[in-house]
């Protein structure tokens, strides 16, 4: 009863990290530089807790 869990956390979080990652893409063109900083803090957070559950 576990596994369909932790294949439905995966599967939000690998959807949370990409869009993560085009929002850091996007403030990177933007130059904006405390959001991008701000963006990929969120970004390797999510990454650690996809990695913590597979």
């Amino acid at each position: 009863m576990q596994a369909p869990t932790r294949q439905t956390q995966a599967d939000v979080l690998s959807r949370l990290y990409d869009m993560k990652q085009k929002q850091l893409a996007h403030a990177l063109e933007q130059g904006h530089t405390l959001r991008s900083q701000v963006l990929e803090a969120e970004a390797q957070a999510i990454f650690k807790a996809l990695e913590s559950i597979r």
